[in-house]
């Protein structure tokens, strides 16, 4: 396997080197310095390059969502989305409805993984993504939420 072949397998193992080559924001000396490729510097550096150059770039439409906060739900798995919205509970939720897809559901996993705030379940369907959280997060939560799906997809 050529050390571009290398390169762009390992790239496709770390998604946020992958965003970060899409989006335009990478090292590539430091980036090749990172992976753990055999193969001198410079040409992973440039493999690195050349696969950059060939990533589409973000679309920059605005979604269009509705954020909503349901407190003391309970977590359910026969319920239809892993949570019973209508039991008494010590989970909040957040739902989202509207533009929602599995890059939605990433970008809120991952802004509330970088807020520090545990999530307990999450549900994606074509009408919404759930994502449970213990009670006392879910302000927090929901403002995470909403940032994280106001920004382009």
């Amino acid at each position: 396997m050529s050390v571009a072949a290398r390169t762009r397998r390992a790239v496709k193992a770390d998604p946020a080197l992958y965003d970060a080559l899409r989006d335009g924001v990478v090292n590539y000396s430091a980036a090749a310095r990172s992976l753990n490729v055999e193969g001198d510097e410079e040409s992973i550096a440039t493999a690195l390059r050349r696969f950059a150059d060939e990533l589409d770039t973000r679309q920059e439409d605005q979604r269009r969502v509705s954020v909503r906060l349901h407190r003391g739900v309970a977590l359910d798995s026969t319920a239809a989305r892993g949570i019973d919205f209508e039991a008494s509970g010590d989970v909040t939720a957040i739902e989202a409805s509207g533009d929602v897809d599995p890059r939605a559901l990433e970008a809120v996993l991952g802004r509330l993984r970088t807020a520090e705030i545990g999530v307990l379940q999450t549900t994606l369907t074509d009408e919404s993504l759930v994502v449970a959280v213990e009670q006392r997060a879910g302000a927090d939560a929901l403002r995470v939420t909403e940032d994280a799906l106001e920004g382009p997809r």
